[in-house]
């Protein structure tokens, strides 16, 4: 698999220096993982791709199916935690929270004052995060003993993971019919990967691939990274699945590959010395992070 999905168009990742393309994952059954990325979720299906079934918005591929694994995520083991899509405004969160209810399918709300999300399980247990940058509420964030804690505009300290307020959602919920494809808008904002070491893994996002560190939290077992932006979660890492947690056996559903759309010429040439190739001309370079993460990096000219 060295195919990866066509250039992003401006989206609020647009003073990003690393942005997303798909992330690609495998699943057992084709057709209940459809149902639920295409009825559930809202991507539509795109054609003439013979390398996987590439799902997106506006001809951009958000999320490429890989039928043929033989069983579904391993649990304690290193991978996908969550792939997100950022949704543009929150009626498009609204709508989502229509159509996950009436298939019946969970999801759970979440408030990061940075962000309000829902959180659901795709078929084969692939993690899934729908999110709306709420950046206007986001002040600053701080580490203490006792966890992360978030500084809002006004000044008051705030969890990452209160609840979420369903009723101001729900205020947003636009004429449009819930059972709409999501808005052209929507792109993979960030991913979340158990790792087997959140430290090394970190610093081989941040040394090699041109992450910026926003919170290492080590009492909490995770990491989290911006892309140089104004949003600061773009990448998390965490060792929820055991530290040393390894890639599962073959075979297995889950991440395949994440695809990342890196500016900078220096960091692009470095992630290729990184992984023993000469440059990024054309193709994607293919590398693994510290956990066995599979990685395709290409050049983001936006």
């Amino acid at each position: 698999m060295t195919r990866t999905s066509p250039e992003p168009g401006i989206s609020d990742a647009a003073t990003d220096r690393i942005t997303y393309g798909a992330v690609h994952v495998r699943v057992t059954d084709l057709e209940p993982s459809l149902r639920f990325w295409c009825d559930v979720v809202g991507l539509r299906r795109m054609d003439g791709a013979a390398d996987g079934v590439w799902l997106g918005v506006a001809g951009r591929p958000l999320v490429v199916l890989h039928p043929g694994a033989d069983r579904p995520t391993v649990r304690g083991t290193a991978g996908l935690f969550h792939l997100a899509i950022h949704l543009p405004r929150l009626g498009e969160l609204a709508r989502a929270l229509v159509r996950f209810s009436r298939a019946g399918v969970p999801m759970a709300g979440a408030d990061h004052v940075f962000s309000k999300a829902g959180y659901a399980t795709a078929p084969d247990g692939i993690g899934l995060e729908l999110t709306v940058e709420t950046m206007e509420e986001y002040g600053s964030a701080r580490v203490t003993a006792a966890g992360p804690i978030i500084i809002d505009r006004d000044g008051r300290p705030r969890s990452p993971t209160e609840a979420l307020d369903v009723a101001r959602v729900m205020d947003e919920l636009p004429a449009t019919a819930p059972d709409d494809p999501l808005a052209d808008g929507a792109f993979i904002g960030h991913v979340h990967l158990h790792v087997g070491d959140v430290d090394h893994a970190a610093d081989f996002y941040r040394d090699v691939l041109g992450f910026e560190d926003h919170m290492r939290m080590p009492t909490f077992g995770m990491n989290d990274l911006s892309a140089g932006g104004r949003f600061p979660h773009r990448l998390a890492l965490n060792n929820w699945a055991g530290r040393g947690a390894v890639q599962p056996p073959p075979g297995s559903a889950g991440l395949a590959a994440v695809e990342l759309r890196i500016r900078d010429a220096a960091v692009r040439r470095g992630a290729a010395e990184a992984a023993g190739a000469q440059a990024i001309d054309g193709g994607p370079l293919e590398l693994l992070d510290p956990a066995g993460n599979r990685l395709l990096v290409t050049a983001d000219r936006v």
